[in-house]
């Protein structure tokens, strides 16, 4: 039967197109820098599953570029006001990371990366609904065990596993489910701290019950070195921890009535 999940997985390139380099006014240490502390590291390897199990889509480009879990219009936007809307044009301590693009710059960027990647994201929950009757989404993110100064949330003491929802797209049993089976693991769990929501396209917004979504953010500390981007002796360990748990929600969502 072809697969109810679909792994959405957003921010875990670092490619910064060689002709876009020039819109960058960071040096090339700075802009390593920013792509250190902004990528979810390595989400595509923590979260992966094989395609009979799961469809991946999986952006092409740094976060950097384009995000594509912005809002494309910067007043539904709540990171626009922190210079990191759809288009970035801070980093995250505040400094100037590009010039704000002229309207025709912004819609070459979002034609050539951002529409594209979510009509890829809105035909693979379509085929998935239309072939089981159901989909679930699973948006896979990493976070800096310590706040980022653009962070909405500046509390200390984040927990291993965020674990984010929407409130139509997000059935009841789903998120304690999840937090069950990584608390199990010996996981500190929050459910929409120190991150909130979950992808859902417009398409499907609020309209169709039949898609469901949560986004799992994973805490770097767990399986990464956060200084220097290299992988923890443990990444074997939580990869396995993670995959594990999805297969779970994947069986549970494939199962329920």
């Amino acid at each position: 039967m072809p697969p109810i999940g679909l792994l959405h997985v957003p921010h875990s390139s670092t490619e910064t197109p060689a002709d876009l380099r020039s819109t960058f006014l960071l040096s090339d240490e700075q802009l390593g820098r920013e792509i250190l502390r902004m990528t979810d590291w390595f989400t595509d390897e923590l979260f992966s599953l094989p395609a009979h199990e799961a469809s991946t889509i999986r952006f092409p480009v740094s976060r950097l570029v384009v995000d594509p879990e912005r809002f494309v219009d910067d007043a539904e936007e709540p990171m626009a006001a922190r210079g990191m809307g759809v288009i970035y044009t801070k980093t995250a301590d505040g400094h100037s990371l590009r010039a704000i693009p002229t309207p025709e710059e912004r819609q070459e960027l979002l034609d050539w990366f951002y529409h594209p990647h979510h009509q890829r994201l809105l035909e693979a929950v379509q085929g998935a609904v239309d072939r089981n009757g159901a989909c679930l989404v699973i948006d896979c993110h990493s976070f800096p065990s310590v706040a980022l100064p653009c962070d909405l949330d500046q509390a200390p003491g984040r927990p291993d596993i965020c674990i984010g929802t929407d409130s139509f797209h997000s059935p009841d049993w789903l998120a304690p489910f999840a937090a069950e089976r990584f608390a199990t693991a010996g996981l500190t769990v929050a459910v929409n701290r120190p991150y909130a929501g979950a992808l859902v396209p417009a398409a499907f917004y609020g309209r169709d019950r039949r898609f469901s979504s949560l986004m799992i953010e994973v805490s770097r500390r767990r399986y990464m070195q956060e200084e220097d981007g290299g992988k923890a002796e443990a990444f074997d360990v939580m990869a396995g921890i993670v995959q594990g748990v999805m297969r779970e929600l994947l069986e549970h969502c494939r199962s329920a009535p």
